[in-house]
């Protein structure tokens, strides 16, 4: 695979990343949802203060912490997907490394930048952010990142009888996401699915498996 693909399946990936997010960050208060496909497919807007479908992660100084590890994995990245493409490994092997590099460089872009390039978002005022205001809401290194994908495919309720669950509400698929956590999960899962595939070791000629019946005699021998 050529280095100038990989390039472009990033490009797309962090430019339909941004585009959705700047798109929802602009024309959605915090916590506003809308119907894409009924009810099972919405864009409902919050901002994530930690790692990828809402999960945090210890306060100010876990939120600079994560930021600069996501900077320092997207810049290990670069040099990864290099020496990938150098050796020729397996072409799906590196459009998953790919995928998983666009997600962690779109979800850096929102860490180290938002705070700097947009209005809060407050879901009390229920005000839409305007981009590249006189002040934005937090300082470099510390924006939230934007989920806006919710898939509540069934919306149901716990029967009573389940242990401490039992009455309430359960929603699948409940994490609200975006492209960058969606394309970091598929390259993740498709490496793990697809690994026999990525990882296959050659096999070996007739005259090699001979030489090293030869070798292996003579070392026995020996």
């Amino acid at each position: 695979m050529k280095k100038r693909t990989v390039f472009l399946i990033i490009c797309l990936v962090v430019i339909a990343d941004q585009l959705l997010k700047i798109y929802v960050k602009t024309h959605f208060h915090a916590g506003e949802s809308r119907a894409v496909l009924g009810h099972w497919f919405q864009l409902y807007f919050i901002e994530n203060e930690g790692m990828a479908y809402g999960w945090k992660f210890g306060g100010e100084f876990g939120k600079m912490a994560l930021t600069l590890f996501r900077l320092g994995a997207v810049i290990f990245g670069i040099f990864y997907i290099k020496k990938i493409v150098e050796k020729k490994y397996n072409r799906g092997f590196i459009i998953c490394v790919a995928l998983i590099f666009a997600g962690a460089l779109g979800n850096l872009i929102d860490s180290m930048f938002y705070g700097l390039i947009f209005e809060n978002s407050s879901l009390v005022l229920y005000n839409i952010a305007n981009i590249f205001p006189a002040h934005g809401y937090a300082g470099f290194l510390h924006g939230n990142v934007v989920d806006m994908l919710y898939f509540p495919i069934v919306h149901t309720t716990f029967p009573s009888w389940v242990p401490f669950w039992g009455g309430q509400p359960f929603d699948f698929f409940s994490p609200i996401f975006n492209l960058a956590d969606a394309s970091i999960s598929t390259g993740i899962i498709a490496i793990f699915i697809f690994q026999k595939r990525f990882f296959k070791v050659p096999e070996s000629t007739p005259i090699e498996l001979e030489k090293k019946t030869v070798i292996n005699d003579e070392v026995q021998l020996s």
